[in-house]
């Protein structure tokens, strides 16, 4: 059983910073579950491009609101608590926090080592 609580989170590696979005990494590859599962906040005012080739990301809103444009069609989803979008092609997106700071519980597959870093595209290298 792994038990894990956000303030055991906070502070470490597994907590990383950038301008535009905190990520709190409470599981990762070294858990062994296949997956990764993130606490992310996106900061209001941001914008990112991101493009995840090499996985598969679930966000499920859990507070503030935005939205995200796929970029290949040009549609716009709003974002508010309750919604979920799933990249289940590998979409090319652009997420904007436009009233609030946005928080998402964030799945990844293949599981992420929490040493990655965004590309210039916006995607994280494939596993090793």
């Amino acid at each position: 059983m792994i038990v894990k609580t956000l303030a055991d989170i906070l502070n470490t590696a597994a907590h990383v910073k950038g301008d535009a979005f905190e990520s709190r990494r409470l599981l990762l590859a070294a858990d062994g579950l296949g997956y990764s599962l993130h606490d992310t906040i996106c900061r209001h005012g941001s914008e990112q491009r991101l493009e995840y080739k090499n996985h598969i990301e679930a966000n499920y809103c859990i507070s503030g609101e935005g939205e995200v444009e796929n970029v290949i069609t040009g549609e716009v989803h709003p974002l508010a608590p309750g919604t979920l979008y799933v990249l289940d092609r590998h979409d090319p997106h652009i997420i904007r926090a436009t009233r609030s700071d946005l928080r998402f519980l964030c799945i990844f597959t293949p599981a992420l080592s929490g040493h990655e870093t965004h590309d210039k595209d916006g995607s994280y290298a494939a596993p090793d």
